[in-house]
């Protein structure tokens, strides 16, 4: 399930987004996809490509990993996102909604840490 009026756009400072073509009500699911659920030792191979980047820790234990489809990659991150994501271990899926009230026009943000509003050094910030 995808809303139509999210469409991939390019954001100024981060690259390619996820954007809205109309306002978006608070707690409103606008996305969930199916992902492609992979090994540990797939993930020691995806660590050394691109797709690094793209891909999620799976799992209850976080012995997994994930590739998620549809628009799940393209999300920018932000310390005050304006979407969550969460993730069904038993259906495969992950499941993003707002946070508050996004306007038409607006970048959709995840906070990659998980929770909205964790404020945790990304691993790509780590000094």
């Amino acid at each position: 399930m995808l809303k139509p009026y999210l469409f991939i756009g390019m954001s100024a400072e981060m690259g390619r987004g996820v954007y809205t073509r109309e306002r978006i009500p608070a707690n409103t699911v606008i996305e969930i996809s199916p992902v492609i659920v992979m090994s540990l030792e797939d993930r020691a191979h995806l660590d050394k490509t691109l797709l690094h980047d793209y891909i999620f820790e799976w799992g209850k234990n976080k012995d997994q990993c994930c590739m998620a489809l549809g628009l799940i990659p393209m999300y920018n991150h932000s310390y005050s996102s304006n979407c969550e994501y969460f993730m069904d271990y038993e259906d495969e899926t992950i499941l993003v909604k707002t946070v508050r009230s996004v306007l038409n026009g607006e970048e959709l943000l995840i906070n990659y840490n998980g929770d909205w509003n964790d404020p945790k050094p990304l691993w790509f910030e780590a000094k």
